[in-house]
């Protein structure tokens, strides 16, 4: 084993006993990141979320120049609770050349390996910087992500290429649907169940809200593009759950509807918005509102976060390919901060250690010959610096 893969996993074992299940703090582990590539010689930049328990990590090597390549990972992690682990979930295990904890593919293992490589990469920025983006609560909408693009823009900082490494086997992705996510909250008029047309069933209304997303779930299956590399190729919606009413013989006041769509492009998705808007405002508000004045529908942003679109032309898939020795790239049906970056005018590729099979789950890992598969990309990339 050579030294720098043993610092990884070192690290890792470091940054799985921080505890960032995406509810609580991750600043203990920014803080430690931090302090790791500043004495790296990286310039360091923190930026706190509103309520000043999280942070995004962006540092950089190198000049203060436009163009430079970002290696980007997310510090939260998802809950361990009603999971069944053999061990500790935030004590690092080793067995049979795997590396258990939360987090250790999903994705703490790319962090690690980034950061044991970052004094070497020091050395051999020249004229492009790179950059490191750890980001906060991926794991709950990308928000974290979508505030630092926000902060980058305030500053005037516009890198070219981004490699977001998330587990993919070290496999190049090129892209991922989006994922838009949403609560539709109908709010109606109680009465009794014998008198149906005194009240306003928020629970019917619902219903028929639900009915206008099955007829656009088949509308967006004759709009998949006929070079669509995702499966299914076209734009899903999937109705997750509906809640309301309180007995058989009350009319319902009150009901929420959960559901999302998974965009193969984003066409699909303002095609999808625009027509629930117009739906709710010219059939459903006047025939509830004919009733009862008071009658609304609002509707609360959970996620939007953007797919990431193959393109043609990617510069940051011509560098991996390069780095990796691959000759070829794909796509996967889970979503990254990816695409996030790519609205920002970055080029943009996934790649890094693990398999997302192993995420989320109970005993997590991520395979030794992973890290050194990555440490490994990430070596070529100190040489594609130099030159």
């Amino acid at each position: 084993m050579t030294q720098l893969l043993a610092d990884t996993i070192s690290l890792l074992g470091r940054l799985i006993a921080f505890p960032t299940v995406s509810q609580d703090s991750n600043l203990e582990l920014i803080a430690h990141l931090a302090e790791r590539l500043e004495d790296a010689g990286a310039r360091v930049d923190l930026f706190l979320d509103p309520g000043g328990t999280k942070a995004n990590l962006f540092a950089t090597l190198g000049p203060e120049v436009d163009g430079g390549i970002v290696l980007s990972g997310h510090t939260d992690v998802v809950p361990v609770s009603e999971q069944f682990w053999t061990s500790d979930p935030f004590v690092m295990r080793q067995h049979d050349g795997l590396l258990y904890g939360r987090g250790s593919c999903d994705m703490k293992g790319f962090i690690a390996a980034a950061v044991a490589m970052a004094p070497q990469l020091a050395q051999a920025v020249k004229d492009r910087p790179l950059h490191f983006a750890f980001t906060y609560d991926e794991e709950t909408g990308c928000f974290g992500a979508q505030a630092l693009i926000d902060a980058l823009k305030a500053r005037g900082i516009r890198p070219g290429v981004a490699i977001i490494g998330e587990p993919t086997l070290m496999r190049i992705i090129e892209g991922h649907k989006g994922c838009f996510e949403y609560c539709a909250h109908f709010q109606g008029l109680a009465g009794h169940g014998s008198s149906p047309d005194r009240g306003v069933n928020a629970v019917e209304y619902a219903a028929r809200y639900v009915s206008r997303l099955l007829e656009l779930k088949d509308q967006l299956r004759a709009r998949a593009p006929d070079d669509s590399q995702f499966d299914p190729p076209w734009t899903t919606i999937n109705t997750g759950a509906l809640h309301g009413g309180v007995a058989h013989n009350v009319i319902a006041s009150t009901a929420t509807l959960d559901w999302e769509m998974r965009p193969v492009q984003a066409s699909d998705a303002a095609f999808v918005k625009d027509d629930l808007a117009a739906y709710v405002a010219d059939t459903l508000l006047p025939a509830m509102r004919a009733v009862h004045p008071d009658a609304d529908i609002t509707t609360e942003i959970i996620a939007e976060v953007q797919g990431l679109e193959p393109t043609d032309e990617n510069e940051a898939k011509d560098i991996v390919m390069e780095l990796t020795g691959a000759n070829g790239a794909g796509t996967v049906p889970f979503g990254t901060e990816a695409g996030l970056f790519q609205s920002y005018g970055m080029s943009a590729v996934v790649c890094g250690p693990g398999s997302i099979d192993q995420a989320h789950k109970a005993d997590e890992y991520v395979a030794i010959d992973q890290l050194d598969q990555c440490l490994g990309m990430l070596e070529r990339l100190k040489h594609h610096l130099s030159t």
